[in-house]
């Protein structure tokens, strides 16, 4: 599994008027349904049933939501890059600036795992995060998180 088999271009936007995890989370639904065709309302509505869990805030600028959707067929991602950073009530409790989101199908199983182990090793490092914030261009964002992976595996 690699990062251009879960996201598309399509799927990748910079945020300038985000001002809560609630309004993110509607952002990302709405991502979902016009790069992959899911319900929005569906999408939201699992992503903060999935948050209500426990944050998925992971540190450092980062959150990784994630949720399960009737109406997609295999695990899919959106990324997104906030402007101004928002409280996500992470584990370092530092707000959030990168938000990378998956949906997978509801009997995803293993995959939606190694998708989301993927996606967490990768924006685990600090340089690559960096040239995230410093490129505000969705087409650049997407260069930079798909060939990332064969970066850090090298």
């Amino acid at each position: 599994m690699d990062i251009p088999m879960i996201l598309k271009p399509g799927a990748v936007r910079v945020l300038s008027a985000t001002s809560s995890k609630k309004r993110l989370m509607h952002e990302l639904g709405d991502i979902a349904q016009s790069a992959y065709g899911a319900d929005a309302h569906a999408a939201v509505e699992a992503l903060l049933e999935r948050e209500a869990l426990g944050p998925t805030g992971v540190g450092n600028g980062v959150a990784l939501p994630h949720a399960r959707l009737d109406d997609i067929d295999r695990v899919v991602g959106a990324l997104v890059l906030l402007e101004k950073p928002i409280n996500f009530a992470a584990v370092d409790r530092q707000p959030v600036d990168i938000a990378f989101a998956l949906f997978a199908p509801k009997d995803a199983g293993v995959e939606h795992l190694k998708a989301l182990a993927l996606i967490s090793r990768t924006l685990r490092d600090a340089q690559l995060c960096s040239k995230l914030r410093a490129n505000p261009d969705p087409a650049t964002l997407y260069t930079i998180v798909t060939e990332a992976q064969a970066i850090l595996a090298a």
